[in-house]
């Protein structure tokens, strides 16, 4: 027998404990049921009470620090006070958004949020649905205008997005040096082209960071809630725009729903030209980013998938979206 407690790199949070150490902290109905649901950038459990669900989200020990969730907790709580459709988050008797909790690995915060009414729209979003997301994403950040005066944490620079994410990715294409060339390559030329964008309103704001159908319920008279803000933070407004364009392009999401998007967008703020111009190097910078937390999770969880595929696709993808034939919305 090997002495001494091992080591760990992450746990998963006995519900039972969840209900009686943490649930416990907030005045809600008693609870019948809780079920670790889903497993993500953070840890999800479904929580049901005699009168309504709730999700519990626990945070990752390699993902954010405390301020970077306080800061997402914070604008939730912000935009929920300004009357925006997000699930928002609810304080503990002792009126803290959060709970702090020794987990094996290190601190991990937890949060309470409400059910988002509805759910995820079936086969994905219609033309309604689209342009409702792209109009609530527009007074999102119109609202995040304001909220640039609270704090100054959390930005998505594109030292952020793509310096750092390079140093996650480039290990892995070491030995294979046409596509590390061709990736260092494609990270100089986004940085040409956005390196003087400026950092003003409206075009810096709030980005929500993860902006598509899967972060989003719907209910029967299409009526929308936004969740899961766990990518948030200062940014380009032409990011986001850009982040739901590489996701609706690597999910096969049809571009006339892509356009419906963008269309409801500019019904409450205008995009310049040299956003609109910009686009494709956000959507590319935004696939860049999504690699190196998809292979920073694959680290953790599971190796097995860091094979020859797994890159050869983020790599034709990433061909893809720099093709000057190829158009996003």
């Amino acid at each position: 027998m090997i002495a001494g407690s091992f080591p760990v790199i992450y746990s998963t949070l006995s519900p039972q404990a969840v209900v009686s150490r943490v649930l416990s902290c907030y005045n809600i109905p008693e609870v019948n049921a809780c079920q670790f649901w889903h497993r993500g950038l953070s840890d999800v459990y479904l929580v049901e009470t005699l009168e309504q669900p709730y999700i519990l989200k626990v945070s990752h020990c390699h993902w954010r620090c405390k301020s970077e969730i306080e800061f997402e907790l914070e604008l939730l709580h912000y935009l929920h006070q300004h009357h925006l459709p997000v699930a928002y988050p609810l304080s503990t008797k002792e009126g803290q958004l959060f709970l702090e909790l020794d987990a094996p690995e290190g601190k991990r915060y937890a949060s309470l949020f409400i059910y988002a009414p509805g759910s995820v729209p079936l086969g994905d979003l219609n033309l309604t649905q689209a342009a409702k997301l792209g109009e609530t994403l527009a007074f999102v950040h119109q609202a995040g205008a304001e909220f640039l005066t609270y704090a100054n944490r959390s930005a998505l620079t594109l030292e952020y997005l793509l310096d750092r994410s390079w140093q996650f990715i480039l290990p892995f294409l070491k030995h294979r040096f046409d596509d590390y060339d061709y990736v260092e390559s494609a990270i100089d030329d986004i940085k040409t082209q956005l390196k003087n964008f400026p950092k003003e309103s409206p075009y810096w704001s709030i980005c929500w960071g993860d902006p598509h159908s899967g972060n989003a319920h719907f209910t029967s008279d299409d009526g929308i809630t936004m969740f899961d803000f766990d990518q948030c933070g200062y940014g380009w407004r032409a990011f986001d725009l850009g982040k739901f364009r590489q996701v609706a392009v690597s999910t096969g999401i049809s571009r006339s729903v892509r356009a419906a998007f963008l269309n409801g967008y500019e019904t409450v703020s205008a995009i310049a030209e040299f956003e609109r111009a910009a686009l494709p190097a956000f959507t590319q910078v935004a696939h860049i980013w999504v690699w190196s937390i998809s292979l920073t999770n694959a680290i953790h969880h599971n190796y097995s998938r860091l094979d020859h595929s797994y890159f050869n696709v983020r790599l034709e993808q990433l061909k893809k979206l720099r093709s000057p034939d190829w158009q996003g919305f």
